[in-house]
């Protein structure tokens, strides 16, 4: 299995227009076959930062997954600057 954490803090006037975005994908991307978790998560006390928790059942996978079209939203918004800072790791999952 391999994961990828993503940390990301949104423009505040932006939070909506993320949601919209990233909720679609997140629920399109639980139905990929080698998507074993995709998860989008808030901080209690900063209500722009935002984790995205994601396992796959393999690289091949992982990779596959920035080519689905339901990926092709969030790409392009987050081209327009919407994240303030990001933060990710990808990896192997050394224990569960």
């Amino acid at each position: 299995m391999v994961a990828i954490t993503v940390v990301l803090e949104i423009d505040p006037a932006r939070v909506d227009e993320f949601l919209s975005v990233m909720l679609s994908n997140a629920a399109a991307s639980r139905q990929e076959p080698g998507c074993l978790r995709f998860e989008v998560a808030r901080a209690f006390d900063k209500p722009n930062f935002f984790a995205l928790s994601e396992i796959y059942k393999d690289k091949a996978a992982m990779d596959a997954h920035g080519q689905m079209p339901h990926y092709a939203p969030w790409k392009e918004l987050a081209a327009t600057g919407i994240c303030l800072s990001r933060m990710a790791v990808r990896g192997d999952v050394i224990d569960s």
